[in-house]
């Protein structure tokens, strides 16, 4: 696959005002992909797209929207569609966790974060899926965590969601590799993004990357038609634990990583 796969593409991006999100919209801007770009702040999804558009000469619409209501994916489908626009590439990069005890959160975080993490980017890969298989190219990148690869004590619904978006993506790469479509779960550890900040993590003397470090990783190995990649060798040798190791071991291990890094609860 060309490494100019992207230029004259159009690639929507959900989560796309900062972060990960933010450094997908640079890099493939700089690509020469005309953007879609969606999160829920429209000022910084505005300041983005002015400064790309003008740097790149390239195509940028913007829509804001908060993805975790129930029918903001298929509202997001309408509203694209009645621009003329069509998706060449989806990017599900939308989403949030909580490093706390399972009982430390509400059931109403719970219940968005799962709306977002995993229900918002099944039905949008459902809805966008169809007119990449009648045009035969295209594809999804859909961003999953190292926290996929085995059960997490302490980010349980997290790290849970995330392993359906590895699963998810993975099956569908099986599905659809032979009919021109590529799936690939982007799998990063700790990030320098405001993730950190909403997970409430204590990243205290865990090795970090920068969003820009992980979007042209995920880019790469999306034109390599890879299934999954792990960003960091370091991350991708932990991932490997499970396979090693009892799950019993895995879990103990990783309960040990994540004990002292949440707030105690009770508090």
């Amino acid at each position: 696959m060309s490494s100019k796969v992207f230029e004259g593409t159009s690639v929507l991006i959900t989560g796309a005002s900062s972060g990960i999100g933010e450094a997908f919209a640079r890099s493939l801007a700089k690509r020469g992909a005309n953007l879609i770009l969606v999160a829920r702040s429209e000022d910084k999804l505005t300041r983005i797209a002015d400064e790309l558009e003008e740097q790149y000469r390239i195509s940028i619409h913007v829509f804001p929207l908060d993805l975790f209501l129930p029918d903001a994916p298929q509202q997001l489908f309408d509203r694209i569609k009645a621009r003329g626009l069509s998706v060449d590439v989806l990017v599900n990069n939308a989403g949030f966790g909580k490093w706390a005890h399972f009982l430390g959160e509400s059931m109403v975080t719970y219940d968005q974060m799962l709306s977002l993490n995993i229900n918002a980017l099944v039905k949008l890969t459902y809805l966008y899926t169809p007119d990449m298989l009648a045009k035969g190219k295209g594809g999804v990148i859909n961003v999953a965590s190292t926290a996929a690869f085995q059960p997490a004590p302490y980010i349980a619904v997290y790290s849970a969601s995330k392993a359906f978006v590895l699963s998810f993506t993975e099956a569908l790469y099986g599905e659809y590799r032979e009919r021109g479509i590529r799936f690939l779960a982007l799998c990063p550890g700790v990030t320098d993004t405001n993730f950190n900040a909403v997970a409430n993590t204590n990243t205290t003397g865990m090795t970090s990357v920068t969003p820009e470090e992980v979007a042209e990783a995920g880019l790469n190995a999306f034109v390599k038609g890879k299934s999954y990649h792990v960003h960091g060798r370091t991350n991708y040798l932990n991932s490997l634990l499970p396979r090693i190791l009892s799950r019993a071991a895995v879990i103990r291990i990783v309960a040990g990583m994540f004990k002292n890094r949440v707030i105690p609860w009770p508090a």
